[in-house]
């Protein structure tokens, strides 16, 4: 004789809802400050109306939810300061770094080195340029290929004037400013470098392939880097001058 077996039958969950709710409400009663101590879990339940009816309006119903949604916005704008302030301090972290590196230059060639090759990894960006109104008869530390030539004006035109630093989000350069690496700067800070009066003058500038700049952000961390640019670059040429005047004819 064949046996049939019934199959089991279906359910609608891989739970069942009696036995799932009675789990829940036991777990519940014995840990009282569940919802005190993971309150986020409140703001996805649904609260209980006072009132039912078509015609009938439950305003406290109303205002819990409404609390809840601003309890979230709240949540939200802490952690967006949160995520601000990192950021800030890992930008300022690395300006410092970036500091500490050029004060450690003496001669002409390593302040070219560090601003042109060690600063792009201190300060996590893809390029970074430096440009002079050198004229029509530069000074020698001024030829080479580190350094950008621009015709006179073209500081001010690109600085809109007396402007000290100026962020775009998207700079088309054709190679004026970063020269080869033009191709892959999508935005950048440009800073004005003037270390004195018989100085050319130039620019400090910091390309990144992505959204790293943009009209609004901060920018008294860039101008502190371009003030002692300017101080390292003014040390580093009398260095120069005066290692050439002690040499042994």
């Amino acid at each position: 004789m064949t046996t049939t077996v019934e199959p089991p039958a279906n359910k609608t969950g891989p739970f069942d809802d009696e036995l799932e709710e009675a789990a829940v409400l036991k777990f519940l009663a014995s840990h009282p400050n569940f919802f005190v101590d993971h309150p986020d879990i409140l703001l996805k339940m649904s609260a209980p109306s006072r009132w039912a009816g078509e015609s009938i309006v439950d305003m406290q119903q109303y205002l819990i939810e409404r609390k809840g949604l601003e309890m979230a916005e709240l949540r939200d704008a802490a952690q967006d300061v949160i995520e601000t302030s990192r950021t800030n301090m890992s930008v300022q972290t690395r300006t410092h770094a970036s500091v500490l590196s050029l004060m450690a230059t003496r001669t002409w060639e390593d302040f070219l080195r560090v601003v042109t090759q060690d600063w792009p990894l201190l300060l996590d960006i893809e390029v970074v340029s430096l440009g002079f109104e050198i004229g029509l008869e530069p000074p020698a530390e001024f030829m080479c290929n580190e350094v950008r030539s621009f015709h006179t004006g073209y500081v001010d035109s690109l600085l809109e004037g007396d402007q000290e630093v100026r962020l775009f989000r998207a700079i088309d350069d054709d190679g004026t400013i970063f020269g080869v690496a033009s191709g892959i700067v999508n935005s950048a800070a440009i800073a004005r470098i003037f270390a004195g009066p018989t100085w050319p003058h130039g620019i400090l500038a910091l390309g990144t392939r992505d959204e790293g700049f943009r009209p609004g952000q901060g920018t008294e961390l860039i101008s502190f880097l371009s003030r002692v640019l300017e101080f390292s670059m003014q040390r580093a040429i009398e260095w120069e001058a005066q290692s050439i005047a002690v040499e042994p004819k």
